[in-house]
């Protein structure tokens, strides 16, 4: 026994200090993982360098893991679909990770999506609340529990149907996107929600954030492919994707027009599709020096080759930041400038 004690710690002796992760580490975002993918393996090719390890997380999973400390045994970078909020910030600096730079690359669009076999079916935001939210107002504006089983029980027009919506799981921030740009917005078209928000906006909050749990709504978990292969085999179910995966899937499956708008690289680079969102990769500054390329992979993420207009993540399905929003970004993300709470919310 003490044979083997010595034996141990004769080794760790002369073996010196641990060595330093050499290669990069990203989590977060199912969204934004194609695109960090492109600018990791054109960044391992070209740099001369190895190339980053890129995992598919979730938003909330990747800033859980982003925020859970500093150093080798934690990631770099995390993607994000969402802005990072200020209780994950907060997270962050109790852990000691206080030096966050925040890289917005550009837009997705939010869609429900169905199956290229699918008749054609048109959508409000107001109809997507009263289809998705836990409770909804009645007659009277008193709200209730959600009795609408049938598209056709909101809306005749509508196809007589059983609601069922495939999507993501509360830590997705394509969950907590599509629920601000959506549902949010459907609930103000209720009176008696918008008098709820003017009187009392944590209990609107309640109401708008709150998604039924009786079936209608299924929560898929973070494979976007699962769900396309669900709407194949059920035509009529609806799924909701960020725009870069429907339009690498455009083969199987469909966007639905929303308030009168059909999702499309123009419309969601205009601002007439309204289901947009900035996409994020935050940065972890204590890094820089100590994980080998952290500064030059932050300069190839912000090129005008990987976000410009006619760069390779455009190719990817990325909607490009504007000129002017595309050099504050890249100036911002070169400067390594730290996010600070100001803003979060």
């Amino acid at each position: 026994m003490n044979k083997i004690l010595l034996t141990v710690s004769a080794l760790a002796l002369f073996a010196g200090p641990a060595m330093a992760r050499e290669e990069i580490r990203i989590v977060g975002s199912s969204t934004v993982y194609p695109f960090t993918t492109a600018v990791a393996e054109n960044f391992g090719k070209t740099s001369g360098m190895k190339t980053p390890v890129v995992e598919s997380t979730g938003t909330g999973g990747g800033l859980k893991l982003f925020c859970a400390g500093a150093g080798e045994a934690h990631p770099d970078f995390t993607n994000a679909s969402r802005r990072i909020k200020k209780s994950e910030f907060e997270d962050c600096a109790k852990n000691g990770v206080t030096d966050i730079v925040e890289i917005k690359i550009g837009f997705d669009g939010l869609t429900l999506a169905a199956s290229k076999e699918a008749p054609a079916i048109k959508l409000t935001k107001q109809q997507i609340f009263m289809a998705l939210a836990r409770q909804v107002p009645d007659k009277d504006g008193k709200l209730v529990d959600n009795p609408y089983k049938m598209w056709s029980d909101i809306d005749a027009s509508l196809p007589a149907e059983k609601i069922e919506v495939l999507g993501p799981p509360p830590t997705s921030g394509t969950r907590d996107s599509f629920a601000e740009l959506a549902l949010e917005v459907g609930a103000s078209k209720f009176e008696s929600l918008a008098a709820m928000k003017k009187a009392d906006v944590k209990a609107y909050d309640a109401v708008w954030k709150a998604v039924r749990e009786d079936g209608a709504y299924v929560e898929a978990g973070e494979n976007d492919n699962l769900i396309v292969q669900k709407l194949q085999a059920n035509p009529a179910a609806l799924g909701i994707f960020g725009f870069s995966f429907l339009e690498e899937n455009s083969s199987t499956i469909k966007g639905l027009e929303i308030d009168g708008v059909v999702p499309s690289y123009e419309t969601v680079a205009s601002g007439d599709y309204k289901l947009a969102r900035p996409l994020y990769v935050y940065a972890k500054k204590q890094h820089v020096g100590t994980i080998p390329g952290m500064a030059e992979f932050v300069a190839e993420y912000v090129s005008d080759k990987a976000i410009g207009a006619d760069g390779y993540l455009s190719d990817k399905g990325l909607i490009t930041l504007p000129g002017d929003a595309a050099e504050k970004s890249r100036a911002m993300a070169l400067a390594m400038d730290v996010l600070k709470v100001d803003g979060l919310k």
